[in-house]
């Protein structure tokens, strides 16, 4: 299952409403996000299922041409991820079982060894066929405030899955030192929002914890095959809870001893704005734009960029306009040129982006967004 959804406002302005940043190749792979977690999920995944919101399911059937169109679930409006992964869960359920094992994989992320991430799911995989709710843990690289952590306990001692713990907890986005504290103690990971269950026991705790939301996910997805799709779709999504999977089963789940982690190291990455993408990029090695690291807007079915940087090391340049960038003097600086917005800032004010499409919103610049 692959939740498709959210603008990447901190991406911004490549990624817009009409082409979020799962739609885009952000890091020169040849391949847009969504495009690359398809392909990661192909030695794993009997099947894809995405749910993403009306106006990208073309787009969406475009980039994956070999995802049968009955999985492409289009949601009306954004409810938050239980809302989207209850749907896929329910709808994937009805079709093949409630012993089907599902596995929810953001559509904008990226892994840089497919095959650790091959490895921790299948181990997930094994831990769910016992009955856990599993959480794919990823190894912190430094204290970071920007991602929620995981706590992880003891063995699960589940055949097939050799690293499996028990999850003892999870912290939304802890303050640096607190960071710190976790990381010193080697029991704490990041939570990428990696989740791994039977659809029969992801539904079950849903409807423990949150009946409503369960009963309107069920109610759509047994409409879902039918002529009545629609009719159900529209006089119940509309009513459905906004809350995240980590409050809604996750939180509450492993408080009660029934969430399991597999710890992994595999070079994942969430590309949450252009100071994830300058580490990601590496800079060019030679030519009139060496030491800046280019976003080709090739890559993005426009123009090659023109670029030329004198005493810039470190910088990057993401352009879809052909114009010619030069950069003299501004070493670590990022520039970002689409047709109608021009964006420079540093890797160290990146996250700030966010509040400028925030200001664009309010000033009614719908044509910005």
């Amino acid at each position: 299952m692959i939740p498709a959804g959210g603008a990447g406002t901190r991406l911004w302005p490549l990624s817009r409403r009409q082409r979020p940043k799962f739609l885009l190749d952000l890091t020169g792979a040849g391949r847009s996000l969504i495009q690359g977690t398809v392909a990661r999920l192909a030695p794993v995944a009997a099947s894809v299922t995405v749910v993403t919101g009306v106006a990208h399911v073309d787009a969406v059937a475009d980039q994956l041409p070999d995802v049968p169109r009955d999985n492409l679930l289009a949601e009306p409006s954004p409810r938050d991820s239980m809302a989207a992964i209850g749907l896929a869960a329910a709808v994937i359920a009805s079709r093949h079982g409630r012993d089907a094992v599902v596995g929810s994989f953001a559509a904008d992320q990226t892994i840089a060894d497919e095959a650790a991430f091959t490895r921790a799911v299948h181990q997930a995989a094994a831990l769910a066929g016992q009955g856990w709710v599993v959480t794919i843990g990823i190894e912190a690289t430094g204290p970071s405030t920007a991602f929620g952590y995981i706590h992880a306990g003891g063995p699960t001692d589940v055949p097939g899955a050799p690293d499996g713990r028990v999850v003892l907890g999870f912290t939304e986005k802890p303050d640096a030192a607190t960071a710190a504290r976790y990381l010193a103690t080697g029991d704490y990971r990041w939570n990428a929002g990696m989740f791994v269950a039977r659809a029969g026991v992801l539904l079950d705790h849903l409807a423990a914890q949150r009946p409503a939301l369960a009963a309107g996910v069920e109610a759509i997805a047994a409409a879902w095959d039918t002529p009545a799709r629609q009719e159900v779709l529209d006089a119940t999504w509309p009513g459905l809870e906004r809350i995240a999977i980590d409050h809604a089963i996750a939180e509450p789940v492993a408080a009660a001893g029934g969430v399991a982690t597999v710890p992994a190291a595999m070079g994942w990455d969430d590309v949450g704005g252009f100071d994830a993408l300058h580490d990601l990029l590496a800079p060019r090695g030679q030519g009139p734009a060496a030491g800046v690291a280019v976003l080709d807007g090739a890559a993005q079915g426009g123009p090659v960029a023109d670029v030329e940087a004198v005493d810039s090391p470190g910088a990057l340049v993401a352009s879809t306009t052909g114009r010619k960038v030069v950069l003299l003097g501004v070493p670590g600086v990022v520039v970002v040129d689409t047709p109608d917005a021009l964006l420079v800032t540093t890797p160290e004010r990146a996250q700030a982006v966010k509040g400028v499409v925030d200001r664009l919103r309010d000033q009614g610049r719908a044509e910005l967004l």
